[in-house]
């Protein structure tokens, strides 16, 4: 995995005007500009995916808007302030990359390519994965403010949605199945990896149920032998009885789309199941 973070002018002004205003000064900024420049920023609305298409050589058909935000003491402040935050999130992402793309690998079994992560205010609390067609990157809108104390937490919310984006399009019509996995596989599993402590009840609450249903395969995926998956159990306290489950020797050889395409096919037999229980 190699990540790029970036702050691009076009896409931080875009979501400057298009998102939730920011503060009162940005807000007044932009009734501002509406008023004066009604059409001109109705049509700047449909940037967003030419910006996105090709961030680094984007050329507006009108740059009216722009220019005129970008000369603003507002923006060169809101600016200033984003060069910051990516040099934060850079940071964080060099101390911890080695290890986090060991994991990954390790994890998902498929590569993932280049990702340009275009940083914007951390107020906007923007997370963006518009997949463009035609485009010729990869981009994450990314703006959402940093927990100082666990910083590790924005490179796995990152990741998560990277494998997000990278899977949207793989099985549409078993979703479910394919964020249940994908949770396994990010929230929880290179969530504990990176942190050293069990992540495994982290995630969204509806789909609770269908990954405890996939946990005794997941950790077949994982490679655990049927004697070390107590340990396993305990640690992220979710109990099963392994006597009831066929050891499946051959899901520690399969990618992660594999291992999703198994569920699928096993699911009659995977989501019956009835034993699972927290501890």
């Amino acid at each position: 995995m190699n990540l790029k973070f970036e702050v691009n002018d076009y896409i931080l002004i875009w979501n400057l005007l298009f998102q939730a205003s920011i503060s009162e000064e940005i807000y007044n900024l932009k009734q501002k500009i509406w008023k004066n420049y009604k059409t001109e920023y109705n049509k700047v609305f449909k940037d967003n995916s030419l910006i996105l298409k090709d961030p680094k050589n984007f050329i507006p058909n009108n740059d009216t808007i722009y220019n005129i935000v970008l000369e603003t003491p507002q923006y060169e402040s809101i600016k200033k302030n984003v060069e910051q935050f990516r040099l934060k999130i850079l940071k964080y992402w060099d101390e911890n990359k080695k290890v986090a793309i060991k994991e990954l690998k390790d994890i998902l079994r498929f590569d993932i390519k280049l990702y340009h992560i275009l940083i914007v205010c951390e107020k906007l609390n923007v997370i963006d994965t518009t997949t463009v067609k035609g485009s010729k990157v990869n981009t994450i809108v990314w703006g959402q403010k940093l927990d100082e104390e666990n910083p590790r937490q924005a490179i796995i919310d990152l990741v998560y949605h990277i494998v997000m984006k990278e899977l949207k399009e793989y099985q549409t019509d078993y979703q479910d199945i394919v964020k249940a996995i994908v949770e396994l596989a990010i929230l929880n599993e290179f969530a504990t990896r990176l942190t050293g402590r069990t992540h495994y009840l982290s995630g969204d609450n509806t789909l609770k149920y269908l990954k405890r249903q996939i946990y005794p395969y997941w950790l077949m995926y994982l490679g655990v032998e049927p004697d070390k998956m107590v340990e396993y159990m305990t640690r992220d306290k979710i109990g099963f009885d392994s006597f009831k489950y066929p050891y499946e020797r051959q899901l520690k050889n399969l990618d992660l789309c594999a291992f999703i395409d198994f569920c699928i096919r096993n699911q009659k037999h995977i989501i019956r199941i009835e034993e699972l229980e927290i501890i």
